[in-house]
């Protein structure tokens, strides 16, 4: 049998009203309490006034961070798709089509809400604005934006959610290889994190607009796995117990 093989009688337990509960509770939090402040000051930490923000050029952020690593999360996307089509024909993919179904529907939905949104938003980007060198008026999320010729299109984090929606991996893993599924939680986090923080050291996005990416990340993540891969545990029938119990 496959070290991964998806046979499982059912999922482990998960709080899932804590799952969704806290991450909503987060949203709420960042929309009463205005993060901008904080933004403002941990960007400025990375601007020098006169020459910009400190990571704008580089090569490490922008060809290693931004692009390679991008490209390695597309093409775990691809393989998932490639591996999902598959499983669809008789070949022992077969076994793991629901994984990969779930795989393909959570990293898509993970990553393709980000342009829509920040459409729909309009929010400019750090270095767009007046006190970072640019030309455009500040205006938090929920207000109506200033007057301008380019909306913004940076809330929430694009970069962030390639790393954060490997989110998807730890729940394929946790009810079959939860050491594995544990790891690749702290990949995911780590790799987002990462991701997100060169972005700030940009001037590409404030830091809240990819915490807004993880929430948005792990709830879909959680609400994809609970309808396709979630299953409970089987009841024993009352007579059954009590056979095994004398």
């Amino acid at each position: 049998m496959s070290v991964l093989a998806p046979t499982v009688d059912g999922s482990r337990p998960f709080n899932f009203l804590l799952g969704f509960g806290l991450p909503a509770l987060l949203m709420a939090a960042l929309l009463i309490g205005e993060p901008s402040q904080l933004d403002f000051a941990l960007s400025r930490l990375f601007y020098e006034p006169g020459a910009g923000f400190v990571g704008r050029h580089s090569w490490l952020l922008e060809d290693f961070l931004h692009d390679r690593v991008k490209q390695l999360v597309i093409l775990i996307g691809v393989l998932a798709i490639a591996g999902f089509l598959l499983s669809l024909m008789p070949t022992r993919l077969a076994r793991w089509r629901r994984p990969l179904g779930y795989l393909v529907l959570a990293l898509g939905l993970s990553t393709s809400i980000v342009s829509p949104l920040k459409t729909l938003t309009g929010v400019h980007c750090p270095w767009s604005l007046s006190e970072f060198g640019g030309t455009e008026t500040f205006t938090p999320l929920l207000a109506e934006r200033a007057p301008t010729l380019k909306p913004g299109r940076c809330w929430p984090g694009g970069h962030a959610s390639a790393g954060f929606s490997l989110l998807a991996l730890y729940f394929v893993l946790r009810d079959r290889r939860p050491r594995l599924a544990h790891i690749a939680l702290g990949v995911a986090l780590a790799l987002g994190t990462l991701m997100s923080a060169g972005r700030v050291m940009q001037g590409a996005h404030f830091a809240s607009h990819n915490l807004w990416t993880l929430l948005f990340d792990w709830t879909i993540c959680l609400a994809c796995y609970r309808l396709l891969l979630y299953r409970r545990a089987a009841t024993p029938a009352p007579g059954i117990v009590a056979t095994a119990t004398t």
